[in-house]
């Protein structure tokens, strides 16, 4: 068991996770946010949403400032000692990504963030306008909707692949990203830039989630609404431990499950 005394970091996807699928409210949450701060605990938010939206909401729960991984792990925010900005260096620009998806639109049926309104975005998503249009200020991946077959969907990854890029698949979106990008990559190269390697407890719902699962110390198995399981290469299953609940409450019980309260 960890201890709120203990050198510890807890990482966290948001959507389906820390923020209710549905409603985007913590507030199932909040007696766990209040002792991760009161024990001056860092919560790193580990999203597929970007980093337009992460900062606001970093505002919201009281930790601004805190290093954080947007996009999938596509682009990871964090300021050095001498306060300047650092990203990681494999990103690759969104302009470039969705100059990539135009030369396939002929060959394959999607849409992306950059086809949608604001409007359309908030009616698929349940974002009031304004989150929508932050969810649309891309850095280094894009969001699409699938409208084709799966035989073909075969051949865009591979198309996607012979470019430099790959998919992971979200909550609600598939996501395009440069190869070698990811949730866990982007865990462990944030990791490498402390002085000191933390406890990790990792939190998520949802397939993306898998690899900062397999790379933390610790991991929460939110259950989640994907029609696809959450499936995890590690073998430590004492580690592993799988909610019964959705969303905040879920998250919640993660932490009581595996941090003893004072």
């Amino acid at each position: 068991m960890l201890s709120l005394q203990d050198s510890l970091l807890v990482i966290t996807d948001l959507d389906g996770s820390l923020l209710d699928h549905h409603t985007y409210s913590w507030q199932a949450a909040e007696a766990w946010l209040a002792r991760l701060e009161e024990h001056e605990v860092p919560l790193v938010i580990c999203s597929s949403k970007t980093a337009a939206e992460i900062v606001p909401l970093q505002k919201q729960l009281g930790i601004e400032g805190t290093p954080f991984i947007a996009e999938n792990g596509a682009r990871i925010h964090l300021t050095d000692q001498a306060g300047e900005p650092m990203v990681n260096g494999d990103a690759r620009d969104y302009s470039d990504i969705v100059e990539s998806l135009r030369r396939l639109e002929h060959q394959f049926r999607f849409t992306g963030f950059a086809d949608f309104s604001d409007k359309e975005i908030s009616d698929i998503t349940g974002l009031t306008l304004r989150d929508a249009q932050l969810a649309r200020i891309r850095e280094a991946s894009e969001a699409l909707v699938w409208r084709d077959n799966e035989e073909q969907f075969d051949r865009f990854r591979e198309a996607l692949a012979a470019d430099g890029l790959s998919l992971t698949q979200g909550g609600r979106f598939w996501h395009v990203m440069a190869t070698g990008s990811g949730k866990g990559a982007a865990v462990n190269w944030l990791l490498d830039q402390l002085p000191q390697r933390p406890v990790t407890l990792g939190l998520g719902d949802g397939p993306n989630d898998a690899p900062m699962l397999d790379v933390v110390d610790y991991a929460v198995v939110i259950k989640g609404y994907s029609k696809n399981p959450v499936v995890l290469q590690r073998t430590d299953e004492q580690r592993v431990y799988h909610t019964a609940h959705h969303g905040p409450q879920g998250w919640s019980e993660g932490l009581d499950y595996f941090i003893t309260q004072p």
